[in-house]
């Protein structure tokens, strides 16, 4: 279990993922403020752990406030709710987290709560998202490891693991699992360009648990494809369309093309709250723009000509019609998805 971030009396422990493979430091966020930045600057990411981040930071701002009663403190609570929702776009799983904080100060107002209580139970609710993640991982992971072959390479994408969430992991909860379950599994990490979220976290994560890993660059997937190396792909999500398209690092539209090409199965892995039914189709999708000097620069070191135009969407939406199967706490979707997700949505009430 990857400390990915844990609850101290100062607030959140965040293992700087942007320090890592080689050094392995944390950062402290007493406040909300704090929060939204670690959010921001993907000292954490991914969209489960982006979530509870968030809830976390809601709770933060409740303890930290000088309001005397839950009334004054709303004012202040849509401020905090509002700074947070504002640092990533795309994965709805910080929207899920915000405003299930929402429902539970309305709650807390309508039942005339003490300001006291409110922060006790924003905080509890903060540990429920992070002990309910954690749960998620391991039950997707065996629903998902059944599925993987017996031997054989699996490709990822980007990093869905444990430090995409409170530990243990969706797309490499996955993996963990079947390897739990005695398969023989080798792993190929696309690097994931720019951020190199493969090569950096995926492969770390993965070699500290000892399974086997080659991290490969972004545009080796088809010839490896081509050579018989790859039996399954996996990979994780920021948000589900109603129709089952989905948003996910930018780079996994190419891998799920490449995968249909070779009679790949391509599955993805997400909790329930990755699942957005409001949103219609992918197109629906906000996609962040992230900063070109993700692209002009690499350790410091500048790649590109000065005045290049730069174009750096953090995500791409694969079409529902590349998608094997959807993996998720609750069980395995297959396509036709609109009729699969209604189905399991309405069976969980």
């Amino acid at each position: 279990m990857i400390p990915t971030l844990a609850w101290t009396p100062e607030g959140v422990r965040f293992i700087d993922q942007t320090k890592l493979p080689l050094e392995e430091s944390y950062v402290l966020a007493s406040t909300y403020e704090q929060v939204a930045d670690v959010i921001v600057t993907m000292v954490v990411r991914g969209a489960p752990a982006i979530g509870v981040s968030a809830a976390y930071g809601v709770a933060l701002g409740a303890l930290r406030s000088t309001a005397a009663t839950a009334q004054e403190f709303a004012p202040e609570f849509d401020k905090v709710c509002t700074r947070l929702a504002g640092t990533r776009p795309t994965a709805v799983n910080l929207f899920w987290a915000i405003d299930r904080m929402k429902r539970l100060f309305a709650d807390l107002l309508a039942a005339g709560a003490s300001m006291e209580q409110v922060r006790d139970r924003f905080l509890a609710e903060a540990h429920a998202m992070y002990d309910e993640d954690i749960a998620a991982c391991k039950t997707m992971g065996a629903f998902g490891g059944a599925l993987l072959p017996a031997e054989g390479g699996v490709l990822t994408h980007c990093n869905a693991g444990a430090l995409a969430t409170c530990g243990y992991g969706t797309a490499l909860g996955v993996i963990r699992a079947a390897c739990e379950q005695g398969k023989k599994i080798r792993v190929y990490a696309d690097e994931t360009r720019p951020f190199l979220q493969g090569a950096r976290l995926t492969a770390w994560e993965l070699m500290e648990d000892g399974i086997d890993t080659t991290v490969i660059c972004d545009n080796m997937a088809a010839s490896l494809m081509r050579a018989g190396r790859i039996q399954a792909v996996v990979v994780g999500a920021d948000r589900i369309a109603a129709n089952g398209d989905f948003a996910n690092k930018i780079g996994t539209y190419n891998v799920a093309i490449l995968a249909r090409e070779h009679g790949i199965p391509f599955y993805v892995a997400a909790p329930w709250s990755t699942i957005d039914t409001a949103t219609p189709t992918g197109d629906a999708i906000p996609i962040e723009e992230r900063s070109p000097v993700e692209v002009t620069h690499h350790g410091g070191k500048q790649l590109t000509p000065n005045g290049v135009g730069i174009c750096n969407p953090a995500f791409d939406v694969t079409p529902a019609r590349y998608v094997t199967a959807i993996i998720t706490e609750r069980g395995v979707l297959r396509a036709p998805y609109p009729e699969s997700l209604k189905a399991m949505a309405e069976a969980a009430g």
